[in-house]
């Protein structure tokens, strides 16, 4: 039967006229849209989700670039390297000349003070601008580069006597030493004045006329009494003084017959070149002197003297290295035994998962305490750490792929697979295992924080120690600082904040990932 005898066989209320009939929208683009009939591959439909997720993409971003401090910071630092260490500089809060002149990154720290402390501070200036001994005044000395108080903030009473406030320069506190030297280097001192006009050597303190309170202490040039209490020396008569502007303090340098100022003691040696010399140094100088330039450090110093930015940059490195070559290894053995359990089950899963149950008791702290003990000396420390680490750390990725193979083992794609004749090699790696990457993948980047926990965990109890004179770890940093930050919190605040950040962002790169590996989103638009 044609068409028209359908059509006319049609009830005739049933028929609707040709003309009614229009097309909608004639000429009108209904979207911009292309649509690209290219297949994606895996990886790039993966990125192009990850790329989505806004928190991931900032967390990446953060992860990479304190990888990249950890890298690049130990290359451009050209005046120190990881083995540098001043032991008079340990402990010191971030410094920087251009930053200080704004009163940033200077090395301050607010202390309080008695009036004699106080006395103290400000003299170590005004005995740095009095080279010759001919005298500095009050004035000169708050007004002096050398000056470590930086500023007074306020004072108030405590039991009836009167506590000052004040902001200290803690590089410039060190003030003077009495050190011994060589004949030799102290020529070459001498020289270095000369060329650059910078003062080293200053003359020594008389410690046996009964003025100088600690023999010790190169910083008491000026007179004292027996408490300590500053004192001028008038018409043989003593006199205590209090903080005032205007009132000088009396030298109590050596001087020779001649009334000259003595910068060298003879202590010891056979000729011009052994010869030992006790001499009196402004530290700050000397250390100009050896190293060539200022004290400047970003972070600070740590407990031992070194820069705390190096450590900080060896800390990343080795605690990353650390966390990922366990997640690697955790990786493999869990993907291998997870996919061996799930995949053949039966017998050989319920043999294997008493393996990993027997293994799992045994508490992580325990063997890495052991290990430290038995291991470390033969093996060294960090491979013993590794150890620790992936003899049980493997149990839970394998858990997870072993629940992942038998989600999909089962699956319509696997049997036929299975009946054209695919090896069980092919079905586990190409057909099963890919569905399983992506929670695989977020467990063993989530391994990564986990990992650096447990480190700085382990070297806060004293129970592994990664700090060397060329390594270090975030947790061994840490541990240094345990007993200590109160009164030096940088050395608490910046690792730990590294710490945080890592761990934080490694937890949300983790979950990212997981959504970009899922094969159930693929061509899925958020």
């Amino acid at each position: 039967m044609d068409n028209e005898n359908k059509q006319t066989n049609l009830p005739e209320e049933t028929k609707i006229p040709k003309e009614k009939f229009a097309f909608a929208n004639v000429g009108e683009k209904l979207s911009d849209k292309k649509f690209d009939t290219k297949p994606i591959g895996y990886f790039k439909d993966a990125w192009i989700r990850f790329r989505k997720n806004k928190a991931s993409v900032v967390a990446a971003v953060i992860i990479l670039a304190i990888v990249l401090y950890a890298i690049f910071v130990p290359l451009f630092n050209f005046r120190y390297d990881a083995s540098f260490m001043d032991t008079y500089y340990s402990k010191k809060g971030p410094r920087n000349l251009i930053l200080r002149e704004i009163g940033i990154a200077d090395g301050g720290m607010t202390r309080d003070f008695n009036e004699r402390a106080l006395i103290k501070e400000i003299a170590k200036g005004i005995g740095a601008e009095d080279a010759d001994g001919e005298g500095a005044t009050w004035e000169e000395g708050k007004d002096s580069y050398y000056q470590p108080i930086l500023k007074i903030k306020n004072e108030y009473m405590q039991a009836g006597k009167t506590v000052y406030s004040a902001k200290i320069d803690t590089y410039l506190e060190v003030g003077f030493l009495y050190r011994s030297i060589q004949q030799s280097e102290y020529a070459n001192i001498v020289a270095w004045q000369e060329e650059t006009g910078i003062q080293v050597l200053y003359p020594l303190v008389d410690t046996a006329n009964g003025y100088c309170y600690d023999a010790t202490d190169a910083n008491y040039w000026y007179k004292t009494d027996a408490k300590a209490n500053p004192v001028t020396t008038k018409n043989g008569e003593d006199k205590s003084i209090s903080l005032d502007d205007g009132v000088p303090l009396e030298d109590n340098y050596k001087r020779d017959a001649d009334g000259n100022v003595i910068y060298y003691e003879y202590t010891g040696g056979g000729d011009a070149t052994t010869a030992q010399y006790k001499v009196r140094i402004l530290y700050y100088n000397y250390y100009r002197y050896v190293n060539g330039f200022e004290p400047e450090y970003i972070f600070g110093t740590d407990s031992q003297g070194y820069d705390l930015a190096l450590r900080l940059a060896s800390g990343i490195k080795l605690s990353l290295l650390v966390a990922i070559s366990v997640s690697l290894i955790n990786f493999l053995i869990g993907a291998i035994y997870g996919a061996i359990e799930g995949y053949y089950g039966g017998a050989i899963d319920l043999f294997l998962e008493r393996i990993a149950d027997i293994l799992s008791g045994v508490p992580f702290i325990v063997v890495a305490t052991l290990f430290q003990i038995h291991l470390a000396a033969s093996w060294g420390p960090i491979p013993s750490l590794l150890f620790a680490f992936v003899l049980t750390g493997w149990i839970g990725t394998s858990s997870r792929v072993r629940t992942q193979f038998y989600r999909f083992k089962n699956q319509e794609y696997v049997m036929a697979a299975r009946t054209l004749g695919a090896r069980d090699r092919r079905i586990i790696w190409k057909h099963i295992f890919p569905n399983s990457l992506g929670t695989i993948i977020t467990s063993s980047v989530l391994v990564i924080p986990s990992v650096i926990f447990s480190e700085s965990m382990l070297s806060f109890l004293g129970i592994i120690n990664l700090g060397g004179s060329t390594m270090t770890s975030l947790g061994t940093l840490l541990s240094d600082a345990s007993s200590i930050w109160t009164n030096y919190p940088h050395l608490m605040i910046i690792p730990a904040i590294v710490i945080s950040l890592l761990m934080i962002c490694f937890n949300l790169f983790g979950n990212g990932l997981r959504d970009a590996f899922n094969p159930s989103l693929r061509g899925v638009e958020e």
